[in-house]
């Protein structure tokens, strides 16, 4: 027989399998003791936490005439099949591959036909965020009166994509990431039962590169086990998922908090020169850092995390740093992190954060030098001197200073928020349809994000809109530049919009209390652009008036001759 992952030969067949969803699995159970299902689930949470294999369990143990403790008997005809994926009444459907309408109505039509050798008819649709809203809208009806022996079990790893409607009438379940111990403790018990050895610190360093995904912790194992002739050793491990050794990390620390750049550097040398993944080292590099950071106020914390590796030099670092110094590294990191995702040239980034965190910050100002005592009582009484000047000049004059009229400050230059070299592009060809369209679906579209982008995006709205962009004012300049700095919300938006109108608009930011001098610019900017050299005619200027008319409406438009 060929060989099989890891992952999918040691996949949970009852819910006590299932690793770190404790809460979950319980309640399913006890649902199923009852008799007391629902109709329709969603299983949401990041990748590898157990949401497909729940869904199995869950259509097997539905199922199953000898259920026990709300387990499947995995004994059954029913369960056998069902794990072998052959039985014709558990259906699994990649929504990924089978997002449109057309598949959608088929399961539709075919769910009122009673199942032919189960209880119940179960569904599985996984990745369920990638079903168009054609789609969505088939499934709803559905969804709210579905047939008495058909269960849906939806199953995504971005639940803020789909529609309200679907989740308000499924029974919602959050699939935690799983402990670095939980994943641990799960590889211990599969490389025991397959006879192999390995090095405890081996299986910790897998465990944290998981990140809290058991199916990816068993795809590095697996990796690693081919690679080291099964047998798990930690440099294997660290070769495989490119981290670092703590001592290096520790080393590289220690060179950090001594201002030792030579010695930084040449442990930065052996990282790049031992294949390590740029990226990874600095990620390694935080959260050693933050471990540092913690330790100093929750030792019993950092242990947890660390699976109680924690040796001697890692508490001197933690003593020997002051707060302040591990929050510019970090920040420092974080820079860095970013630039290296613009770049094909990560040791040039490394080595210059490097140099810049053995170097000693700027220290505080100390007691000011004699000198500049001097300088200051000279200055203090050259302005106490002026005082005096000007109280004489007020009593013997104080009609005259009255009237003296007071210079208005300079009104501030254009804010640097506004990109009109952007937002005349759209005005070009910009529509009042297209304007209705987007306002239409705006808030729709704010209902779709995650709830921290539509806080950022509620004081928004459209004012000018075109196929190829659309401008967003926005009543507040703080949320403005945080907008314009959150690419991933921008992404959403781009996305949100392709589904709801079926084009991808690019979406510009602009404050609203530029927006209407910016119109006003525009059309100015248009009319002289359209005016013939003599004295313009009604006629000349109708094209422009008709085009303002067509972009922001009639009732914006003032028309004043000179």
């Amino acid at each position: 027989m060929a060989y099989q992952a890891l992952y999918r030969v040691w996949r949970p067949q009852r819910f006590a399998d299932i690793v770190g969803q404790e809460t979950i699995t319980q309640t399913l159970r006890n649902a199923l003791e009852a008799h007391q299902t629902s109709h329709a689930y969603l299983f949401t949470g990041p990748r590898g936490t157990g949401k497909t294999s729940a869904a199995k369990i869950f259509a097997k143990a539905v199922n199953c005439p000898n259920l026990k403790d709300g387990e499947p008997c995995n004994e059954c005809p029913t369960c056998k099949a069902i794990t072998a994926g052959t039985l014709n009444d558990v259906i699994e459907i990649d929504a990924a591959s089978n997002n449109g309408v057309d598949e959608i109505r088929d399961i539709r039509d075919k769910a009122k036909y009673a199942p032919t050798s189960a209880p119940f008819k179960v569904y599985i649709i996984d990745e369920v965020h990638m079903l168009s809203t054609g789609a969505f809208n088939a499934l709803l009806k559905t969804l709210e009166e579905p047939p008495s022996h058909v269960v849906f079990i939806l199953a995504t790893t971005e639940p803020h994509k789909v529609p309200l409607t679907i989740i308000s009438r499924t029974q919602r379940f959050d699939f935690q990431r799983i402990s670095a111990q939980a994943i641990y403790t799960r590889m211990s018990y599969i490389l025991e039962q397959k006879g192999i050895t390995f090095e405890e610190a081996a299986l910790k360093t897998i465990a944290k590169a998981a990140e809290g995904g058991m199916r990816d912790a068993l795809s590095v194992l697996d990796q690693v086990l081919s690679f080291s002739d099964n047998h798990v050793t930690l440099e294997n491990a660290l070769q495989v998922t490119g981290s670092a050794a703590q001592q290096l990390l520790a080393d590289y620390m220690q060179a950090v908090q001594q201002h030792n750049t030579p010695q930084a550097l040449e442990l930065l040398q052996q990282v790049l020169a031992a294949g390590k993944d740029a990226g990874r080292f600095i990620e390694d590099l935080i959260e050693y850092s933050r471990d540092l950071l913690l330790y100093q106020q929750a030792p019993t914390m950092v242990e947890k995390i660390e699976l109680g590796s924690v040796d001697d030099q890692f508490k001197q670092l933690s003593q020997a740093f002051a707060a302040t110094d591990l929050y510019r590294v970090i920040d420092v990191l974080n820079d860095s992190q970013q630039q290296l995702r613009f770049t094909n040239h990560p040791d040039i980034y490394l080595e210059v954060a490097s140099v810049k965190l053995c170097q000693t910050p700027a220290a505080a100002p100390t007691a000011a030098a004699p000198e500049t005592t001097a300088e200051m009582g000279q200055l203090q009484q050259e302005i106490k001197t002026l005082q005096q000047q000007l109280a004489t000049l007020q009593s013997s004059a104080p009609t005259a200073v009255a009237a003296a009229p007071v210079q208005a400050q300079p009104r501030r230059a254009t804010k640097q928020h506004t990109n009109v070299a952007a937002i005349y592009p759209v005005l070009d060809h910009a529509t009042k349809d297209s304007l209705q369209q987007l306002k239409s679906v705006w808030s729709e579209l704010l209902q779709m994000l995650t709830v921290q982008h539509r806080a950022l995006m509620h004081a928004s709205k459209p004012v000018a809109a075109s196929h190829d962009g659309v401008v967003v004012s926005f009543d507040s300049d703080f949320l403005l530049d945080r907008a314009n700095s959150n690419q991933a919300m921008v992404d959403a938006l781009e996305n949100g919009l392709d589904r709801l109108v079926g084009y991808t608009p690019k979406i510009i930011f602009v404050p609203q209390d530029e927006w209407p001098q910016v119109r006003k610019s525009y059309i100015e900017q248009h009319k002289r652009a359209n005016k013939p050299a003599e004295q313009p005619t009604e006629s000349a200027v109708a094209p422009v008036i008709s085009q303002a008319e067509a972009l922001f409406g009639s009732e914006n438009i003032e028309v004043k001759n000179d």
